[in-house]
């Protein structure tokens, strides 16, 4: 019996001579990270532990993204108990201000996970650095301050659901919208602690940041982890970060067994597929685009670690470019990082969108999980190119949330209701 691509990861990283699903294994990890609301946590229980020493100064990362730039005392606390706790142990991946961007947009960019690593985080959305052919997923803050300390966690070996998706996506149609129709049609409890692994013609054709996105948002019908075998988009991709950050490692492709067992597939045809918009309160609530032109909007975000990248911003660009966000709507834009925010400002995007009425900001969580830099007030209505939408998610627990892709989101600036991009002339 052959072995999924997420059992031969794990079976790697154990002293195991095999492994099954639902059997509980103890692995070597090859990064952790936290971010400035659960790293304080783990390092609270690192320190309470009276540990002398992390396992790896190199294999930790600590990445203060969500509400910064600190938006009050004690993010400003929690910011610098991480700084301390960096220096105290000479942690090398420590990004402050000025080099820090959303974590799961950053350490991908830096050349720090690689394809057949396994990656832990203090973030639910620690499973998009599947996309590179890695298993990482996300953990309690208990479990990353014992990863601190051992360089260790455990797992039971999840059941692996295949994904086929055939077809050829019509223009407009991206990663996003793969995912949001999937989460639709399975539910965001349909993947529950199993591994969803992403295949089929769409996927080779996807780019890198479509898999991303993708692989982002297994979490949202609950998956252990999302996850796309590396072909030769990704090892274009790793090499040119490898080289850019001076990495220098060895890297183990895998890939799945014909013989692999899994416990479901499931296979789509997108050839006639519209954008997919996720209504309030669920990500599983997904309908196509053409049937929410109705919905008045009050803001759009477009950013985040689902689609904060600079093919993003590019897409959504060049809607806005020679247009004006409508008036009444307020439209935020937020790169994922200081060298997309750079990108973007040396190929004319960041003056297309100050210029249609939009603002630019820095690198944050912030909106999304209603942190700072877009809160929502009783009654308002945003669409966002995030990943929940959950009740209060953005603010008041009395406004609503959409989720798009950024074509999407950008139309949708312009005109002030859910827009199909392919209307604007």
């Amino acid at each position: 019996m052959g072995y999924t691509i997420t059992e031969k990861i794990l079976l790697n990283h154990t002293n195991k001579k095999s492994i099954a699903p639902g059997e509980f294994i103890d692995a070597k990890i090859d990064l952790c990270l936290g971010n400035d609301i659960t790293a304080p946590v783990a390092i609270n229980e690192f320190e309470k532990a009276k540990v002398k020493k992390v396992f790896s100064r190199d294999k930790i990362a600590l990445v203060p993204d969500h509400f910064t730039p600190a938006k009050d005392q004690q993010s400003a606390a929690n910011c610098k108990k991480l700084k301390e706790f960096a220096d105290k142990h000479q942690i090398t991946n420590y990004f402050e201000l000025g080099q820090v961007g959303i974590e799961h947009a950053l350490l991908p960019e830096k050349g720090l996970v690689l394809p057949g690593d396994l990656v832990i985080g203090a973030d639910s959305h620690t499973c998009t650095y599947g996309a590179l052919g890695a298993f990482s997923t996300g953990v309690g803050s208990t479990d990353l301050a014992f990863a601190f300390a051992t360089g260790r966690v455990w797992f039971k070996v999840p059941e692996t659901i295949k994904f086929i998706y055939k077809g050829k996506l019509n223009k407009w149609v991206s990663g996003k919208d793969l995912i949001l129709y999937t989460i639709g049609q399975i539910g965001v409890d349909g993947a529950i602690y199993k591994a969803m692994e992403f295949t089929g013609p769409v996927i080779e054709q996807l780019s890198m940041d479509g898999r991303f996105t993708m692989c982002n948002m297994a979490i949202e019908a609950g998956g252990k982890n999302g996850i796309i075998t590396a072909d030769e988009i990704t090892k274009e991709y790793v090499k040119e970060r490898m080289k850019e950050n001076g990495i220098k490692r060895d890297i183990e492709f895998y890939k799945s067994d014909k013989d692999a067992v899994y416990s479901e597939v499931l296979e789509y045809d997108f050839s006639d597929m519209q954008p997919q918009v996720a209504c309030p309160h669920l990500p599983s609530n997904v309908k196509a685009v053409n049937k929410l032109n109705k919905i008045k909007l009050d803001q759009v975000v477009i950013g985040s670690c689902t689609n904060g990248r600079i093919s993003d911003l590019r897409e959504a660009a060049g809607i806005l470019k020679g247009k004006k966000v409508q008036k009444g709507m307020r439209l935020i834009v937020i790169p994922a990082t200081q060298k997309i925010y750079l990108e973007a400002i040396k190929e004319g995007l960041v003056d297309i969108f100050v210029r249609s009425g939009g603002v630019f900001t820095m690198p944050t969580c912030g909106p999304c999980l209603g942190g700072h830099c877009g809160i929502l007030d009783k009654g308002e209505v945003a669409l966002a190119t995030t990943n929940r939408n959950f009740v209060g998610r953005m603010g008041h627990v009395e406004s609503q949330v959409y989720l798009s892709n950024p074509a999407v989101a950008a139309a949708s600036a312009i005109t002030g209701h859910i827009t199909h991009p392919g209307e604007i002339k």
